[in-house]
């Protein structure tokens, strides 16, 4: 590794794109190992790995946006595959998973033009008032956006209302790689066709004082200049949120690679990312995103084993229990696991699982 790059790393300074760069096509592996768990341990220095008992939701499968690399979405409300689930619907899915201790429920879905945006402040109010100790981690940026469009609000009033409704947290999906050029050629349609709507809708919930992750869905058209220009722009917007005295701002970053099977992007792509280009972008991340707090390795799309190793390479978050998923079902990709497994997977990859809310507050 350049040395120069190397004492930035050990004296904590910022690096600059070109940098980045260099992490990810110029070191080995094997070599960004120790310095990603070095850069780890100063921002969690203790041997836990946490970990959320949580489970994924989607409320409806129908969207406009028509994204290449999705195989979950539909067009047409009469396809017999089709679905939008009422309110009481929902609540029926999360009152089955109560007996697991399930702590925090992620929910989003597709962008569909027929749901009002009443629909969505109670589904936050319903939730709080019937699952208390529950998290509604509901809503990625592009299904603001929709609500946006279809109440006539703005998108900061509408997070003001859901935050008044008392929803507190936020996923980030939506972003894929958040670079323009990228986007034109895998989600080319409003409201995922720019960098900017993905990046302004968590300025914006981070002023009103929302917690939120940021993701990142690699593998598919995009080079190292446009992963790290991705991490550019979720340091930059973390670099705002750290402004603010009200708590809002990323708490965690999670990348995975795109699953092909069943999209229309998949003639595009040969094959899909694979472990050692997993590792490499966890250590990457955690070496560049200095201003977020946590780097989540996942156990679900990348494998369990991989994920195991990813904790050795700069991770210090297992992520959750996801007990239902579809998105990434149906592209043919199915992985699952319990708390007890989740758990036994922590230990035997040398750290102590701790338990944490979806705003990693410890349990």
């Amino acid at each position: 590794m350049d040395d120069k790059v190397k004492q930035n790393i050990i004296n904590g300074n910022r690096l600059e794109k070109d940098e980045g760069e260099y992490l990810l096509n110029g070191v080995d592996l094997l070599e960004l190992a120790p310095m990603a768990d070095f850069v780890r341990k100063k921002h969690n220095p203790s041997n836990a790995v946490t970990y959320v008992v949580d489970t994924n939701l989607n409320y409806t499968n129908l969207c406009d946006a028509y994204c290449s690399f999705c195989a979950f979405y539909r067009t047409d409300p009469k396809d017999p595959s089709a679905y939008t689930y009422t309110v009481s619907d929902i609540m029926q899915k999360i009152q089955r998973v109560v007996p697991y201790g399930v702590r925090t429920v992620l929910m989003q879905g597709g962008l569909n033009n027929e749901i009002p945006f009443s629909y969505y402040i109670d589904m936050v109010k319903e939730t709080i008032k019937r699952f208390p100790s529950i998290t509604p981690h509901y809503w990625s940026a592009p299904e603001i956006i929709k609500m946006s469009e279809i109440s006539g609000k703005t998108t900061k009033s509408v997070l003001e209302a859901l935050f008044e409704a008392g929803q507190r947290t936020m996923p980030g999906g939506g972003s894929e790689i958040l670079s323009n050029k990228v986007k034109k050629k895998i989600s080319r349609f409003k409201p995922k066709n720019s960098v900017e709507q993905w990046t302004e809708i968590h300025l914006d919930a981070h002023e009103v004082g929302f917690k939120t992750t940021a993701t990142m869905m690699y593998g598919h058209v995009e080079t190292d200049a446009d992963i790290i220009e991705t991490l550019g722009h979720i340091r930059d917007v973390q670099d705002k949120a750290m402004q603010y005295d009200n708590g809002g701002g990323f708490t965690a970053f999670i990348p995975w690679s795109f699953k092909k099977d069943f999209t229309a992007l998949s003639k595009k792509i040969a094959n899909e990312a694979g472990p050692n280009r997993y590792l490499k972008i966890i250590a990457v991340s955690r070496i560049f995103l200095d201003n977020i707090p946590h780097i989540q390795a996942s156990w679900f799309s990348e494998g369990k084993k991989t994920g195991q190793v990813a904790l050795k390479f700069g991770a210090d978050d297992f992520g959750g229990t996801l007990f239902d998923e579809n998105v990434m079902l149906a592209a043919g990709f199915y992985n699952r696991t319990s708390k007890d497994e989740l758990v036994q997977m922590i230990e035997d990859a040398g750290y102590t699982p701790t338990e944490r809310l979806t705003d990693y507050t410890l349990v």
